[in-house]
């Protein structure tokens, strides 16, 4: 499945929940156009392969490379700046649990293990066995030149599991440059001020209806698991 499928899968869907909670002829329209447009999203071509898909970014933050390695040596860490995950579980001194945000707020779990390390250099992982998809991480720390910070590097690939049909993969796929990117800024607020600085959750006059639907169906911005659609796609309308 493209991305451009994915997009038409998640969109309509949410076009088609948004068209059930309206209960008049127009949401029966709206709730028709998005099953219309999610069957779309389903279509697929058997030949293609289902091939895994790698992002990597790198960014300069005003830090000394052990601060950078002993905040990312805390997995938990993460979801403080990565918008897709929902936690992160330190299991033992090499092994973590992650669960993250999937399509609709689905949660999409697996174990990962450090299989490399270099103090304050580098940490590599992987995802174990009995995960919901396959997930490969790097990230190096490289000094920059005359002490103006040090340059963290981050490679990350997803991959589907044996025996699924990489639904949770492309999902994490889609936009995944631009997530990492962005994830990146965050990390770079936190560790420099303590803080993110956000507009999320600012008040502004109502978006469009295409508008609220494209936002739902984002996964740089997932949706929190157990949520009430109706009120999210109405608060994705009055954001900046």
């Amino acid at each position: 499945m493209s991305r451009q499928q994915l997009g038409a899968l998640i969109g309509g869907g949410v076009l088609a929940i948004y068209g059930i909670t309206r209960r008049s002829p127009l949401g029966v329209a709206l709730a028709a156009s998005g099953g219309t447009i999610a069957l779309l999203g389903t279509a697929r071509n058997p030949s293609q392969a289902e091939a895994s898909s790698s992002t990597s970014t790198s960014l300069l933050i005003n830090c000394t490379p052990a601060e950078a390695y002993r905040f990312w040596r805390g997995f938990e860490n993460f979801p403080q700046f990565m918008n897709r995950l929902e936690t992160v579980t330190k299991l033992d001194d090499r092994r973590s649990r992650w669960v993250a945000y999937g399509p609709m707020g689905r949660p999409i779990r697996w174990d990962a293990e450090i299989t490399e390390e270099r103090e304050n250099v580098s940490i590599a992982w992987r995802s174990l066995p009995n995960s919901d998809l396959l997930v490969n991480g790097r990230v190096d720390f490289k000094q920059a030149p005359a002490d103006r910070g040090t340059l963290i590097t981050v490679q990350m690939e997803f991959s589907p599991a044996p025996g699924t049909n990489g639904t949770f993969a492309k999902f994490l796929n889609k936009g995944a440059n631009f997530a990492l990117r962005q994830d990146m800024r965050r990390l770079e607020a936190l560790m420099e001020s303590g803080e993110i600085p956000t507009t999320e959750g600012q008040p502004h006059g109502p978006r469009d209806v295409v508008t609220g639907i494209m936002r739902m169906a984002d996964p740089t911005r997932p949706i929190a698991p157990g949520s009430n659609l109706r009120n999210v796609f109405a608060a994705k309308r009055r954001i900046a």
